[in-house]
């Protein structure tokens, strides 16, 4: 294991240990583990946080966007779904699983957000939905790409997996994931889809729960994607804390910016963000030149690092591909996750760009 792994879960599980293992053996004790009292808590509380009326838990963030998409009756071939090429592979496996056609916009050479007007180039009579990913923890410009969507009567939908905690616009359903590394994360797989329409919410309790009527009389087609008891109300505890670990996340970040403003741009620079965004810092992601000799470099001296992500849908064998998106290429080549994760120490953060420094220049000179 590196001495500063990319992610680690444990500081955050240690400094709420007493408060979660109460709740799950609360929640064991009572003994009922599918759709109980813990999960429509955590739904109430998880809206709440988002300032939505409605939450709804599912057993994932990808069947969240399926639902999502199925809500609007977006479940054919010859329904267009336009999301960005930077993003992981589970927002276009979503659109595949409801029935329609994902199409592929290329990203902001910044922020490597959805760029909305390649989003825009891709708008045809077949375009049924736009799913903006707010990458990395950073809102999308969703002004744009919601006049976008009333301009041609597409739906408007959030992918929030990686931005627990966003100010997002709530003219669309939001998918969120609970994955362990997430921002709040589960100790396993869940998710949830953030409504404002209160049939909506009705509906994707329905789809959730395979469209039962009373005597397990399946209505429609749906889905078996219920988000458990047990993770509920490890959420439940996670959630009470995400604010403050939130900030943690962006003073570390913050802390990388001037450890390594002092490096020649054309070597490396933090991935932009937008002024007008907000930034819950899921990720702190890097473009560099020699990434995989850095990456190298970084391993021999015990420092983890990931790459968010390094294949662009356009270029994945389970996606179509008709459109090029040269800038998501090119960042795909580039990027590159530091360590960033709630009780780092801002030694290791130092640490980190110490060695970032030498790798590029042979010194540190730059770094406190």
């Amino acid at each position: 294991m590196s001495r500063v792994p990319l992610a680690n879960l444990k500081p955050a599980l240690d400094a709420c240990r007493a408060e979660w293992q109460g709740a799950l053996l609360q929640t064991i004790d009572r003994a009922w583990f599918i759709l109980g009292d813990e999960v429509a808590s955590f739904e109430r509380e998880f809206a709440d946080f988002c300032h939505a009326p409605h939450a709804v838990g599912v057993a994932n963030g990808t069947q969240a966007l399926e639902i999502a998409l199925r809500l609007s009756n977006i479940t054919r071939p010859d329904q267009e779904v336009i999301t960005s090429a930077l993003t992981a592979p589970f927002t276009a496996q979503a659109i595949l699983a409801a029935g329609a056609t994902p199409v592929f916009a290329d990203i902001d050479p910044e922020t490597l957000l959805l760029d909305p007007g390649s989003a825009e180039s891709r708008l045809s009579p077949r375009t049924a939905a736009i799913i903006p990913v707010h990458l990395y923890g950073q809102v999308c410009d969703v002004e744009a790409i919601a006049a976008l969507a009333a301009h041609t009567g597409a739906v408007l939908i959030h992918d929030a997996c990686q931005a627990h905690g966003m100010a997002y616009d709530h003219r669309g359903p939001a998918a969120f994931s609970f994955y362990p590394t997430k921002n709040l994360g589960a100790l396993g797989d869940g998710g949830a889809l953030v409504l404002g329409d209160a049939d909506h919410d009705r509906l994707a309790r329905l789809l959730r729960d395979g469209a039962r009527a009373p005597g397990h009389v399946s209505t429609q087609r749906a889905l078996n994607s219920r988000l458990d008891e047990i993770q509920a109300c490890l959420l439940r505890v996670f959630l009470r804390h995400l604010p403050d670990w939130t900030a943690q996340r962006q003073r570390l970040a913050a802390l990388y910016d001037k450890e390594l403003s002092g490096l020649p741009p054309e070597w490396l620079r933090p991935v932009a963000w937008h002024p007008r965004s907000t930034h819950v810092r899921h990720l702190y992601v890097i473009r560099v030149r020699r990434r995989e000799e850095l990456i190298q470099h970084l391993q021999a001296n015990g420092i983890g690092t990931g790459i968010h992500y390094p294949v662009p849908l356009h270029r994945q064998p389970a996606f179509p591909n008709i459109n090029s998106c040269p800038i998501a290429d090119q960042a795909c080549g580039e990027i590159l996750s530091l360590p960033l994760w709630p009780y780092l120490p801002e030694d290791d953060v130092r640490s980190v760009c110490r060695q970032i420094w030498k790798f590029y220049l042979g010194s540190t000179a730059g770094t406190s």
